[in-house]
């Protein structure tokens, strides 16, 4: 392969280039600035704010208590120092550290002293770290500022951003200063395109704050529980150890293999902020390339594929989970829906040596959301239930077959925990059903929205796809004396399967008069929003357009204006993002609580562990963080470790009694004495571990520890032999090719 040279002028001036960026890179690093709140900044419901925007706090305007506090963050393993500037009249005032609802340390306001500093060690990362003014209730207090420092750095965001800058120099120089990445003009082109609407769709969380969307306090939490479990020796992560106040919380119920990208993040120390943000960054670049490919592999036009991969990264349904839902799981899940499609085609009536494409988007979809997977599983049934008969006779069930088995083994390391879990374990899952689905239903005049710089919640399929609705009708009704080709049929088939989805989101569907009948009732309620029905329906709407677009001779004329029409009214989805109008991330410049330096760590949005998931009676007021004995009197608890996923308890009893270890009682934990004996764990108030001991006036220590079901580990080597078997194939086909093109050369050569 022939390398072009490049001038040194051209490499010295590359590589100057990217010092430079690094070094501007390095220097706006804050992940080792102070937090500072001036006493008017802090949280606080009582007191008055003076003219240097201090909070004042006297026995006129207060009562004894928390009076001021900062937001919760989720901050990293560490050493802190907490600064407090004040005056004080009287002691009594405190200023304390919590962590999810408990006390970990405290230190006297002195009122002999202006400036009270104090350092504190983090031994995890915490969850829910905040500072607290508990004001004493006499005298006044005089909060001026609060500030939190660590001793390194709160998070290495900034290091991050520097070796993904690199990776992408390193990626610039291979491909333009040495050449020996080799891609065509088109296809340098197309993946231009591609890389340039994932960024678009991330602009808006390039914002310095960090969204706040109805369930994104829970992706944070699974987020981090996942990062917790890894550091345990969990893989794959059932147990998320410190959640629910570190009472252990299950993560086997909801898909989050993508989510061990937002987790090793997280290791790495980088914010739980910015790990999210790239998590959704890939979301997107992983939208554009699967609308890319299925289009692609249909459709031969270049225009129709550039316009899919526009449509679909950017339709209002996405943005909508992404910035005002929070909906991660859906959001991860309408990556895979245009493989889904197209895998279907290809298998009915396509190349159906792509079956593999089916195989790719039901296990993206099965690792992103459960109920996403019933929508999938549902579509893929009707329409080889319509095509049956061609199945048959073309004997194309042996690739769905193919396609169902692979699927299958590559998601057994899934599949057998959340079985297990769902159907042996007693959780909450009633909790699942609170919507009656009916007054969810949504206007359809909605259903043209494009700007709503006033509703947060917007659920509409957006001009540009009621565009592509109109190129379908255009084409199915006004092109009858047309030869009908088999993608005809199927992009048919899409047009009223897209129609029917968006009928039964809308109120004119008879849901609430079929909420009368038992089994609709029970599948409703667990869909919970007929909203999310306008996924698929989006992408059966982006197929139609942007195929029909190339086929239809009536539009072939307006083609081009056409495509740029779309283009442009789908462009103006990113303006609708709500935004709360503040531009001014750093409002005061001697306050460094600014809203990217908070939200960073997740400040005001927290960590949130759903009912769903917990055992039956696993209330919050019922959760502790110590050991629980029946009598105080018969039994004394010695010492009370936990690590992870691992426990241990020493105890002395003079009697029969029972103590309780603050854990919830998962199925899968293990007991063990101190003699290696195996203990009866059973379940006590509030789902928490029970122990039944006999007073013998000796001590004891009971050890506790996690460990996967047998049935787990089987399931784990299934998959993973599984992943081997697909390699050796690929590698397999690889040297077939190598040898055919080595073969023909040597024909060539030889005819020569």
């Amino acid at each position: 392969m022939q390398v072009r040279e490049t001038p040194m002028k051209n490499k010295i001036v590359y590589l100057v280039a990217v010092c430079m960026m690094t070094l501007l890179l390095w220097l706006g690093n804050e992940g080792g600035r102070p937090l500072v709140y001036t006493g008017a900044g802090l949280q606080h419901s009582v007191g008055l704010i003076d003219s240097e925007n201090s909070l004042v706090l006297s026995d006129s305007v207060a009562v004894d208590g928390v009076a001021a506090g900062t937001p919760r963050y989720v901050m990293n393993k560490g050493t802190y120092t907490a600064q407090l500037a004040y005056t004080a009249e009287d002691a009594g005032s405190v200023l304390e550290l919590w962590e999810q609802g408990r006390k970990v340390a405290a230190w006297e306001i002195d009122p002999m002293q202006t400036r009270l500093a104090a350092d504190f060690t983090l031994s995890k990362d915490a969850k829910q770290l905040q500072l607290q003014v508990n004001y004493g209730g006499k005298g006044m207090l005089t909060v001026k500022n609060l500030s939190l420092t660590p001793r390194t750095m709160f998070y290495t965001d900034t290091y991050f951003m520097i070796a993904v800058f690199w990776l992408c120099s390193l990626l610039g120089w291979k491909l333009y200063m040495e050449g020996s990445i080799r891609l065509s003009e088109e296809r340098l082109v197309d993946y231009s395109i591609i890389l340039f609407v994932a960024l678009l769709a991330t602009t808006p969380l390039m914002q310095t704050y960090l969204y706040n969307g109805d369930d994104l306090c829970y992706h944070l939490a699974r987020m981090e529980g996942l990062k917790d479990g890894i550091l345990d020796g969990q893989i794959p992560v059932n147990i998320q150890p410190d959640g629910l106040s570190e009472n252990g919380y299950l993560n086997a119920l909801y898909p989050y293999l993508f989510l061990y990208i937002g987790a090793f993040l997280r290791i790495c120390r980088v914010s739980i902020g910015l790990s999210y943000k790239t998590l959704i960054f890939l979301a997107n670049l992983g939208s554009a390339v699967s609308a890319y490919v299925a289009v692609k592999s249909m459709c031969k036009s270049r225009r129709s594929v550039i316009l899919a991969v526009v449509l679909y990264t950017l339709m209002p349904y996405r943005f909508t989970n992404i910035f005002s839902r929070g909906d991660l799981g859906e959001t991860l899940a309408l990556i895979f829906w245009p493989l889904i499609i197209a895998g279907m085609y290809h298998i009915l009536m396509g190349k159906r040596e792509k079956w593999y494409y089916l195989v790719i988007g039901f296990s993206g979809i099965l690792q992103s959301h459960i109920l996403s997977v019933v929508f999938a599983a549902v579509f893929c049934l009707i329409t080889a239930l319509i095509w049956g008969v061609r199945l048959i006779r073309e004997k194309r069930y042996v690739e769905i077959g193919k396609a169902a088995g692979m699927s299958v083994l590559l998601n057994m390391w899934y599949m057998v925990p959340f079985l297990y879990y769902y159907f042996g374990e007693d959780l909450s899952t009633e909790t699942l059903r609170w919507s009656g689905y009916f007054e969810q239903s949504i206007n359809p005049s909605n259903l043209t929205q494009t700007f709503s710089p006033y509703n947060k919640q917007y659920f509409t399929l957006g001009l540009a796809l009621l565009g592509c609705v109109g190129i379908g009708i255009v084409r199915y009704l006004c092109e009858r004396d047309r030869k009908r080709t088999d993608m005809d049929g199927y992009l048919c088939y899409l047009l009223v399967s897209g129609c029917m989805y968006t009928y039964m989101i809308t109120g004119y569907f008879p849901s609430k008069t079929l909420l009368a009948n038992e089994l609709f009732e029970n599948i409703v309620t667990m869909i919970q929003f007929p909203w999310r029905f306008l996924g698929p329906a989006s992408a059966c709407f982006v197929f139609v357009g942007a195929i029909g677009l190339s086929g239809s001779q009536i539009l072939k004329p307006y083609r081009n204006m056409i495509f740029t029409l779309l283009i442009g009214l789908n462009l103006l989805i990113i303006v609708s993002v709500p935004t709360d109008n503040n531009h001014m991330p750093y409002e005061n410049a001697k306050v460094q609580a600014s809203k990217g330096h908070e939200s960073k760590m997740a400040a005001n949005i927290g960590l949130f562990y759903p009912h769903e998931w917990r055992i039956k009676g696993a209330d919050d007021d019922k959760l502790t963080f110590s050991v629980v004995v029946s009598d105080q009197n018969a039994a004394s608890v010695r010492q009370y470790q936990k690590k992870g996923t691992k426990a241990a308890v020493v105890y002395t009893a003079d009697k029969d009694c029972y103590i309780e270890l603050p854990i919830q009682s998962y199925i899968g934990y293990r007991a063990y004495d101190e003699t290696g004996r195996r203990l009866t764990i059973e379940r006590g108030i509030g789902a928490r571990m029970r122990f039944t001991v006999h007073g013998d006036g000796q001590e004891h220590t009971i050890n506790v520890r996690y460990g996967p079901h047998p049935a787990f580990i089987a399931a784990n080597l299934v998959s993973a032999l599984t992943i081997v078997f697909i390699g050796w194939r690929l590698h397999q086909r690889r040297r077939r090719q190598i040898s055919g093109e080595s073969g023909s050369q040597e024909s060539s050569v030889l005819a020569i």
